[in-house]
């Protein structure tokens, strides 16, 4: 039995009931060793297409929910929150939904998975994709339940994947590396080609996936990204943002919410690559549509936060710089900023999946702590610098010996 338990798809240990857990490995080994219905890659992938392809991003509040629909097929990546399902559910009526061939669920966090349950339950399901990750929460449990009573698989996909939807391809590009403690690192990520146009959709994908898809070499361009974390600072690393280069980008986040979502620093990174946003706070439900070589949209960016930013003026110059760049560990080192006096400054410091922001002004240091960081380990600094609404950014970084 010991062996057999072993052989379970490296799902983590949890405190689930007994039942629970027993119906849940019988499940997810099924899963495992069925065959997947996923292809190899493929080379190429803006092949002519056929009719048009819609990607419905639902406001379910501070949630993620996403609809794609290509010919007679359907994708759901994310069901939202446990008290978004009725809404979803009537979302998905509403556009005639009988099956949903393709349902991603990118990790197992309530705002993501909320309303999986009544999903499977309501609609016809194809293929689920998850994780290789367990959670002992009562919401995970109510989806591995869904799952179970209809006798469905669980597929848990890997980098290089491919997954078809009519004449979309969707390739699997991460989690590369996972950490226990944030389930987070365990989104899936998915690139989406339909004709020439690229979606991205990165679930809550922390800066430390970003760059190890950046050190992977995946190809990351996009036409429109799903901006990570609901535009979390802990996610949009500057390195990622640079590659995706995405022309919109998309943040699905509740009005007012706890979180501070989405975050300022992560706002005006897509501000200075002037990058329309649309936010479904703002817009509710965003459709957007393809044909294969051009994007349409339901609505048109009003927002006063996506105003885009002007060029750093000639007599306008930003620098950073700390005091001591190779400190030691669990020492303090002091961040000073030029710039416009009396400009308030945003600095966040990158350490592996950690990122820590401070906040300060033009000409006074700035005390960052450095911590336990790991000999030879070099933390970058992405800094702000915003007067009169208008923003300029900088770099430095430190490397502890």
């Amino acid at each position: 039995m010991k062996d057999i338990l072993k052989c379970i798809i490296g799902f983590k240990r949890s405190k689930i009931s007994l039942i629970t857990l027993v119906a849940s490995l019988i499940i997810l080994f099924v899963g495992c060793s069925a065959v997947p219905q996923v292809d190899k890659p493929l080379t190429n992938n803006t092949a002519m297409v056929s009719g048009q392809l819609k990607v419905h991003y639902i406001d379910v509040g501070q949630g993620d929910s996403i609809l794609i629909q290509q010919g007679s097929e359907n994708m759901l990546i994310d069901t939202g929150t446990n008290s978004s399902a009725k809404s979803l559910i009537n979302y998905l009526e509403a556009q005639n939904i009988k099956k949903i061939d393709v349902l991603v669920l990118t990790h197992p966090h309530e705002d993501h998975i909320g309303g999986a349950d009544v999903v499977i339950k309501e609609f016809d399901i194809g293929a689920i994709y998850m994780p290789k990750i367990t959670s002992t929460t009562e919401t995970f449990k109510d989806v591995i339940s869904a799952i179970s009573s209809k006798g469905l698989k669980i597929i848990s996909p890997k980098p290089g994947d491919i997954i078809k939807l009519g004449d979309a391809v969707s390739t699997i590009l991460g989690p590369i590396s996972s950490n226990d403690k944030d389930l987070n690192t365990y989104s899936i990520v998915l690139k989406l080609a339909f004709g020439n146009n690229k979606f991205l959709f990165t679930g809550d994908a922390e800066a430390s996936t970003e760059k190890d898809m950046i050190n992977k070499g995946y190809d990351l361009s996009a036409d429109i990204l799903k901006v990570g974390h609901h535009g979390s600072d802990t996610s949009t690393s500057q390195g990622f943002l640079d590659k995706v280069n995405p022309k919109y980008a998309i943040i699905s986040v509740g009005k007012e919410n706890n979180y501070g979502h989405p975050h300022l620093l992560t706002m005006d990174k897509l501000k200075i690559k002037n990058i329309p946003v649309y936010r479904t706070d703002e817009k509710g439900t965003i459709l957007v549509t393809s044909d294969g070589n051009n994007i349409t949209f339901n609505s048109k960016v009003e927002s006063s936060t996506q105003t885009p930013v002007p060029q750093t003026e000639e007599n306008v110059n930003v620098s950073a710089s700390v005091d001591n760049p190779t400190p030691i560990q669990n020492s303090t080192i002091n961040l000073s900023v030029g710039g416009p006096a009396g400009a308030s400054v945003t600095a966040v410091c990158h350490f592996k999946s950690t990122n820590t922001t401070y906040n300060g002004r033009v000409g006074t240091p700035i005390a960052i702590k450095v911590g336990k960081a790991s000999h030879g380990v070099t933390v970058n600094i992405d800094i702000v610098v915003s007067i009169n609404g208008k923003v300029y950014n900088t770099q430095t970084s430190f490397t502890t010996k």
